[in-house]
């Protein structure tokens, strides 16, 4: 058996990056130090639903094909498409989500990935009011407040707490009692269980408390007993800790991306961190899910300049959230052709978005059968990155690390695949 030390989790945007794998032949076989997500990822890679050759469907009935056959073919429905949509992303490395530009521009598609249905809205708030962002290791040594707004890290992100909060820090010696937690959350959570102060806020009543605190901290007065369920006087105790901080930082997902308000509840927790920032020191960090979603917003915004949702149908880029999106495009019929990478909206868009994707040819660069390959034409897979294939990957907070290839089970990786699908693109265009 051999031991890989220092390897990336390609889970999520934690990307942990002390992984140790354990290697038998070209399989991991057990792991150390990951959470329990991210070691099933690692051991349940090989198995009886991990596509190894590309199928195509034929007469109803998906076929092994070779390679070239399936790129030419996956080049061919983006070629012809006269509104193709290339969505996805998340889950793969920078490199590969270069070339995917590259390639929607070529192809004159659409190109989107998960933000567009999760932390979309922390995107546009961003590009309203700023982005008062930290490392997690500024949180790890220095924050002596934590919030969790919208979100549960003990099962989403689960290493979220022992690696920030309960760990010692260069400035919080003791850890999680050098620390206040605070839980904002309608539900009760394992999170809201360890929290310190648990505000169990009414449903879809972010934005009322996010206003509320902010009054208070600019020294208004709460005119009503209470506020989203809150008792004025325990937002006014919640409001004196944060403002008494020395370090203290707000985690956000989708709880409060997806509230009523969406990106306005973001601007205004923004305003609520810069407002902080007068009396203590405030940053912010959204929970993001997929390992590399945060990678894509960032390549997508270099080489276009929107971070999702960019349309090339004339030949520059054009970003309108709300028509450019992947779902505004499906449910409204207006894509005839679409590739999906990294991703699996079979499984999380709404039925209406589904029954578009049945009517239209879909490409799936997917490892592992999901319910969009059931829907998918043509299946490629892929080499996972950070296993199976190297990469660059950004964590949750903007900061890029290194993935690392721990087995060789001789797949292409999704760069190669798709700069074979845009060197085929290039010809079909070339030739019309």
């Amino acid at each position: 058996m051999e031991i890989v030390k220092n390897v990336v989790c390609p889970f999520c945007g934690m990307l942990c990056d002390d992984i140790i794998c354990k290697v038998e032949g070209d399989e991991i076989v057990g792991t150390l130090n990951a959470c329990r997500i991210g070691h099933s990822k690692f051991v349940h890679a090989e198995g009886a639903e991990r596509y190894k050759k590309p199928l195509i469907r034929k007469n109803g009935e998906l076929v092994e094909v070779t390679m070239e056959e399936a790129i030419d073919k996956a080049a061919t429905v983006l070629a012809e498409s006269k509104r193709p949509l290339m969505y996805g992303w998340s889950c793969t490395d920078c490199d590969a989500q270069a070339v995917g530009v590259e390639l929607a521009e070529e192809a004159k598609a659409i190109i989107d990935n998960t933000a567009s249905v999760c932390h979309g809205p922390s995107v546009l708030a961003l590009q309203d009011v700023g982005y008062p962002i930290c490392t997690f290791g500024e949180v790890k040594n220095r924050a002596d407040v934590v919030v969790y707004w919208g979100c549960n890290p003990m099962h989403a992100h689960p290493r979220n707490l022992s690696r920030l909060v309960f760990s010692r820090g260069f400035f919080r010696e003791r850890g999680l009692a050098d620390r206040t937690v605070i839980v904002v959350d309608p539900r009760k959570s394992d999170s809201s269980k360890l929290a310190d102060i648990h505000l169990q806020l009414d449903y879809d009543k972010d934005y009322e408390l996010l206003d509320a605190m902010r009054a208070v901290l600019l020294g208004n007065e709460i005119l009503y007993d209470e506020v989203a369920g809150i008792p004025k006087e325990t937002i006014y105790e919640a409001v004196d800790v944060l403002k008494n901080a020395k370090f203290g930082v707000l985690f956000f997902g989708m709880g409060i991306t997806h509230s009523r308000g969406k990106h306005r509840n973001i601007d205004t927790a923004i305003c609520l961190v810069t407002d902080l920032n007068d009396s203590a020191k405030f940053t912010l960090i959204p929970m993001r899910g997929h390992y590399n979603v945060t990678g894509f917003n960032q390549v997508c915004t270099w080489e276009s300049g929107y971070p999702f949702c960019v349309d090339f149908a004339t030949g520059s880029a054009r970003y309108n959230p709300g028509e450019t999106g992947s779902n505004d495009l499906l449910q409204n019929k207006e894509t005839d052709g679409m590739m999906v990478v990294a991703s699996d909206p079979g499984a999380h868009f709404p039925q209406k978005a589904l029954e578009r994707m049945a009517e239209i040819p879909v490409i799936s660069i997917e490892p592992h059968r999901t319910p969009t390959t059931e829907m998918a034409d043509i299946i490629i897979p892929p080499a996972i990155v950070g296993m199976e294939a190297e990469g660059t990957a950004y964590r949750m907070e903007g900061v890029p690390i290194r993935m690392r290839k721990v087995v060789d089970i001789g797949l292409l990786s999704d760069k190669e695949i798709l700069e074979r699908i845009l060197t085929r693109v290039k010809e079909i265009n070339a030739s019309k």
